[in-house]
């Protein structure tokens, strides 16, 4: 059996355990109810097209304006909601020319584009609705000037379609200003906590060699950097910088670290139950390759959008739809395949460990602590997204189901209090080098009950009384015999 630098996990009580659980429940709960007091995230504007439109046409061209914007905006999209007199068209594809200008500080307008943008828009109804889907006109990833003109007219209607239509409404949708600095603010505070969890763990681990830390420890000290990581602290330039780059960082960052924490729930799961030296070839090259194409799939989607969205910000998947949704068929198989393989490493593991002490500990700790934040991280990726969460142009729309800033920080918080209450019960005690020392010595640990005892019951600061006594039992037994 391999020799492992000790861990907080062996010494908690099942009082200790219970309380960890309920500190991290506050935490969550804590950064829940400040979302929930927080502000709403996006701002919406709506224009009635047919007041905006010449002679009330109800094909355009629509002509307006966009609200005055500012970096804290983050993003600014367009949408159309056509409301029909009957709804008794389920789907109609017709055309939409847009023409997109950019108004700086002075006023003056700069034309973004050369040409005019042609796309079609597919309009879905339904009867029970009075109003059809809403229809993404544009989308910016990142504001260069102060406000936007816009001109929108539509194309190739279909006789029945435009005598039908009853009204338009455009609503431009924005991050609010107040959501903005608040997300500045809670994501350098857990910045902030990360760094420090990152270093009190470093420390704790420092009196022990590398080659004696457990599979967790080596995790976690990949894991809370790409925290740090993940929670970015190169945020902020997203609001002093007009590019497309912060946001796509954000967006790389997160993905390697979504990815990193599968590929480390493989490994552990896995790592448990194989003792000694793991092979690279054998043991982590066929999980990198499985996690590796869940992140270079969404790091595909994430560069084809915002590429694409860089020459035409009306640009959606549904003009690549054949690719999009090879793409999403591929990504869905490599989840199935992982979750079955997770779930075959789990089962394996529980039947193989059940009977060893220390290592049944920290399988039943990670799998009721990852089954509790997978378990909510669902609730709330449903909450967000809905139903919908994989529609075709499923990448522009994210942002804009967001209700508020509960689910902005519940998510972020969740994330980083689990791994905070792992680098806790992974990191070692203050005496965790004594009591090491203690246990590798073989006279002393024949004086232990059971390493049960020692886990739920036994405190080590009886130990030395306990070796104590053993010790001057057996030297006045030395001292009769030598006396007889």
């Amino acid at each position: 059996m391999e020799r492992l630098a000790p861990m907080r996990l062996y010494t908690l009580s099942k009082r200790h355990f219970v309380l960890v659980f309920v500190v991290f429940f506050f935490c969550f709960g804590l950064s829940t109810l400040i979302g929930l007091s927080g502000p709403k995230i996006i701002s919406e504007n709506h224009y009635n097209g047919l007041s905006v439109s010449p002679n009330g046409s109800k094909i355009g061209p629509f002509a307006f304006s966009s609200p005055p914007l500012s970096n804290y905006n983050q993003q600014l999209w367009l949408t159309c909601i056509i409301e029909l007199q009957n709804n008794n068209l389920s789907w109609r594809e017709f055309g939409m020319n847009v023409e997109l200008q950019g108004v700086v500080q002075d006023t003056s307008v700069m034309r973004i584009s050369d040409n005019v943008h042609n796309r079609n828009r597919s309009l879905h109804c339904s009867a029970h609705q009075q109003a059809c889907d809403e229809i993404i006109v544009l989308h910016l990833g990142y504001l260069n000037y102060t406000q936007y003109k816009i001109n929108v007219s539509f194309r190739n209607l279909q006789d029945d379609l435009k005598d039908n239509i009853k009204n338009v409404t455009f609503v431009f949708k924005m991050y609010q200003d107040t959501f903005s600095q608040m997300e500045i603010w809670f994501r350098f505070v857990f910045v902030v906590m990360t760094f420090i969890v990152t270093c009190m763990f470093a420390h704790s681990l420092r009196k022990f060699s590398m080659r004696d830390w457990g599979i967790e420890q080596k995790w976690m000290s990949i894991l809370l950097p790409l925290l740090l990581l993940y929670n970015d602290p190169f945020f902020p330039l997203s609001f002093l910088v007009n590019s497309w780059f912060p946001g796509t960082l954000d967006a790389f960052l997160q993905a390697v670290f979504l990815c990193a924490l599968l590929l480390f729930w493989l490994c552990v799961y896995h790592g448990i139950r194989v003792q000694g030296e793991r092979r690279f070839l054998t043991f982590y090259l066929p999980k990198l390759l499985m996690v590796g194409l869940l992140w270079l799939s969404a790091v595909t989607l994430g560069i084809w959008q915002t590429v694409n969205e860089l020459q035409d910000p009306t640009y959606q998947y549904k003009v690549d739809i054949q690719n999009f949704q090879g793409m999403k068929i591929f990504f869905l198989l490599v989840v199935c395949v992982y979750v079955l393989y997770l779930v075959f490493l789990v089962v394996r593991a529980c039947s193989e460990l059940k009977n060893m002490p220390y290592s049944d500990l920290r399988l039943k700790f990670l799998t009721a602590l990852t089954l509790v934040v997978l378990v909510i991280s669902v609730i709330i990726l449903y909450l967000r997204f809905g139903s919908k969460a994989l529609q075709d142009n499923f990448v522009a729309e994210l942002s804009t189901h967001y209700q508020n800033s509960a689910e902005f920080l519940s998510f972020y918080g969740l994330l980083n209090f689990y791994l905070y209450t792992l680098a806790f019960v992974y990191s070692p005690s203050k005496n965790a080098l004594y009591d090491s020392q203690l246990k590798d010595n073989p006279a002393f640990s024949m004086l232990n009950d059971s390493d049960d005892e020692v886990i739920y019951g036994s405190d080590y600061e009886e130990m030395p009384l306990q070796n104590g006594r053993a010790i001057k039992a057996t030297a006045k037994y030395q001292d009769e015999s030598d006396s007889d």
